[in-house]
């Protein structure tokens, strides 16, 4: 049952989850007050390096509404500027928001609370030779995902189910149908959307055969050796890229690599979450010879577009997260180490795992179910598929 939040005593202004990111992007200063309790706080917040945070609940507000010392809490507020207030949904912020505003303090409310800021869903095209690739990215969670569209035809790579009408209407307005849905591997931290777009389009599932091995229950196209995927008149050229999973695969398209949770801009993938830290050190090992071996391959003007970035990642100039292969081997310390040196340094210093991450696993096998909503629940936090928040020299 919904909680009931007391009407703001004046309507605030209010700021939607768009504009907020917007700022972020501009590198605008936010000063923010969150009024979720301390825990859920911690667990998952909006945060930047722009960004000035501040916990405060909504009782001590409400007991400012009595006593009349709303002055005094907003002196507890780090940063100096408008403060937007956030929390859930947006109910118990549009309360604080009225307060503070009838008190005379220039304060908005983030319309939609953090249920708004997860379902923020942006797209970008990438430059590329050989087709038009949309980049998404869910600036709640630091996920990416791809589309590649070419002649009529779209592949939809790292899909979240959450957005699976997104896709739909996406692919509709560029005149295309969707005629595959591919997951890299098995995530750990959202519920993918290929079963959802497989069910209501023609797309046909893929995923590479060492991802299915892993006991994936659902009906897929496994990918085997080099069979490449014919999108219009453009490919999707598989690269095995284990480290992060066992079956982790990268496609090329033209000169861009979508490389998956294999490296990023600037950390690489962390090799625990498929087997375990029992398991990590030789997925580690997988992953050092993915580095310096099966990226080798590539020129250094492959463009490489990952499936995560974090708060601190800087984006490209045309606002992609992507990067030059040779820029990240220049960028990381990772592609220089020695393998039982890289070992140590990946597997010694692990960051927290990502929530959910088993049931989410199991959902994407399909061996657990889960409704819309509970599956929005389950994957609501930041993305820690990364080894580390940055791994630059």
């Amino acid at each position: 049952m919904a909680e009931d939040y007391p009407d703001p005593p004046t309507d605030p202004p209010s700021l939607s989850a768009a504009a907020l990111q917007s700022e972020l992007d501009a590198g605008e200063s936010l000063r923010l007050l969150d009024v979720r309790d301390r825990d859920e706080y911690e667990q998952w917040r909006i945060s930047g390096e722009s960004v000035t945070a501040t916990q405060l609940p909504l009782a001590k507000f409400l007991q400012a509404k009595v006593t009349g010392e709303a002055d005094n809490l907003v002196a507890d507020v780090a940063g100096t500027g408008p403060i937007t207030v956030v929390c859930a949904r947006g109910e118990a912020s549009a309360f604080v928001a009225g307060l503070l505003t009838e008190h005379g303090f220039d304060a908005q409310n983030l319309s939609d609370g953090m249920e708004g800021w997860a379902r923020l869903y942006e797209a970008r095209e990438i430059a590329c030779d050989a087709a038009t690739v949309l980049q998404y990215r869910r600036p709640s969670s630091g996920c990416l995902g791809y589309m590649v569209i070419s002649d009529g035809s779209a592949a939809v790579v790292d899909p979240l189910r959450t957005f699976t009408d997104r896709y739909i209407a996406d692919a509709a307005d560029h005149d295309a149908s969707i005629t595959y849905a591919v997951d890299t591997h098995i995530h750990a931290d959202h519920i993918s959307g290929v079963g959802r777009l497989t069910a209501e389009t023609d797309a046909e599932p893929i995923l590479s055969e060492r991802a299915a091995a892993r006991g994936v229950a659902a009906d897929v196209t496994e990918l085997t050796g080099d069979e490449i995927l014919q999108v219009g008149s453009a490919t999707l050229d598989p690269h095995p890229l284990p480290g992060h999973t066992t079956g982790m695969t990268g496609f090329t398209v033209g000169d861009v690599l979508l490389a998956g949770d294999s490296v990023f801009l600037d950390s690489v993938a962390r090799p625990d979450l498929e087997a375990g830290a029992d398991g990590a050190r030789d997925l580690a090992r997988d992953l050092h010879r993915t580095l310096t071996e099966r990226l080798a391959a590539l020129p250094a003007e492959t463009l490489v577009a990952p499936g995560h970035y974090s708060g601190s990642t800087t984006p490209a100039d045309d606002g992609t997260f992507t990067a030059t292969l040779g820029t990240l081997r220049d960028r990381l310390r990772a592609f220089e180490m020695g393998r039982e040196a890289f070992v140590e340094y990946i597997c010694d210093d692990m960051p927290p795992r990502p929530a959910n991450f088993e049931r989410i696993i199991a959902i994407n096998l399909g061996t657990e179910t889960a409704d819309d909503d509970t599956a929005f629940e389950l994957e609501l936090g930041p993305n820690n598929c990364a080894a580390s928040p940055s791994d630059a020299v």
